[in-house]
């Protein structure tokens, strides 16, 4: 569903329906630690980034708001998780190092352009 600020994010939902005035991020809503969710906050995330960068369907993410400077600043803390393997994913933008090597046509890839920049 598009966001407040224009991106597409399967974690955002909203519904304005016959009067209904639902807004929320359901990544922040499963997330106890984190602060209230705001339709501001869509502008700096990066969710629906790493979402269209890597679609890997074993890939968990989850976001926290966290109060800087007194609460005056809000940062947005995303942390990923592969499922498949059970270790955090360090960039999740690439996603899990163990599922690229696994992927023969990825590790073909990786050879490949290492090969050329040996030549």
């Amino acid at each position: 569903m598009r966001t407040p600020a224009g991106k597409e994010c399967p974690h955002y939902y909203q519904d304005f329906n016959r009067g209904r005035s639902v807004q929320e991020c359901r990544l922040v809503k499963s997330n106890a630690d984190s602060m209230k969710w705001r339709p501001g906050d869509c502008a700096r995330c990066s969710v629906p980034d790493i979402v269209r960068a890597n679609a890997s369907p074993d890939m968990k993410l989850s976001l926290t708001i966290e109060g800087v400077w007194l609460g005056f600043v809000r940062r947005m803390r995303v942390e990923a998780w592969c499922l498949r393997h059970d270790i955090p994913i360090e960039n999740p933008y690439v996603g899990c190092p163990q599922d690229i090597e696994e992927n023969d046509g990825l590790r073909l890839f990786k050879e490949a352009l290492e090969h050329k920049d040996d030549d």
